[in-house]
């Protein structure tokens, strides 16, 4: 699964062969979650400050993840996502 970003101890990823709602996989310390762009969680789940953080850089790079997902559908290398500062 190609990481598209990595901040605060969490990694951000994208899968190349994934259908449904955009989404990107989020992981830290262990947990793990599916989000939507618009920041709902579709699977499992992440502490609340690692949720803050990374609802805060989805609403930053929205434009950026929807960019990723267009790449990804067409099996394309995805392009990094700057972390949160």
């Amino acid at each position: 699964m190609p990481k598209v970003s990595e901040f605060y101890g969490l990694v951000i990823c994208m899968y190349h062969n994934e259908h449904g709602s955009p989404h990107f996989h989020a992981e830290c310390r262990g947990k793990k979650a599916s989000i939507t762009f618009d920041g709902r969680i579709l699977r499992e789940k992440l502490p609340p400050r690692a949720l803050r953080l990374v609802r805060e850089w989805t609403r930053i790079n929205g434009a950026d993840l929807a960019k990723n997902w267009a790449l990804a559908r067409k099996g394309r290398d995805l392009v990094p996502i700057a972390p949160l500062e």
